[in-house]
């Protein structure tokens, strides 16, 4: 007779939780807005206690001007038992160069980080040029788990 094995869950600490933040790029971000929630993915970057990313004119550009609560979540999945999950959660905030000094050093920084990624981000040849609007989102709180097969 096989045994049956059984997952082991855990609690992620809250370094692990950052290191898995910092070594992806892509998460979901969820918002809400009155009686709607809405979940979109978004390529990002984790930077001392910021998620830095851009977006283009829409809904989650919208949504979150008005509310800027937000949740990002983050997974690695090897299978169905073996997988890592983590969400931060925070406000976002848009950084607009143009409004003086400090945003434009925020801004500026911003774009640096992001460039760690995509070194064409915001510039003229940008992939994805209507990704204009900067953000970041101050990780308040972060909590991951994580299921082991063995």
């Amino acid at each position: 007779m096989t045994q049956l094995k059984r997952p082991l869950f855990a609690e992620l600490s809250r370094d692990e939780s950052i290191e898995l933040l910092d070594r992806n790029h892509i998460g979901r971000l969820a918002f809400s807005f009155h009686d709607r929630v809405d979940i979109e993915p978004i390529s990002y970057v984790y930077r001392d206690g910021w998620l830095y990313a851009r977006t283009s004119p829409g809904t989650k550009l919208d949504t979150t001007q008005h509310h800027p609560w937000v949740a990002l979540e983050v997974d690695e999945v090897r299978g169905p038992l073996d997988w890592q999950s983590v969400v931060a959660r925070g406000k976002v905030y848009f950084l607009e160069p143009e409004l003086g000094p400090r945003d434009r050093e925020e801004y500026e920084t911003a774009v640096e980080v992001l460039h760690s990624i995509d070194p064409d981000a915001l510039t003229k040849n940008d992939a994805t040029p209507h990704r204009r609007h900067v953000f970041r989102i101050h990780v308040d709180e972060i909590t991951g788990r994580q299921a082991r097969s063995s």
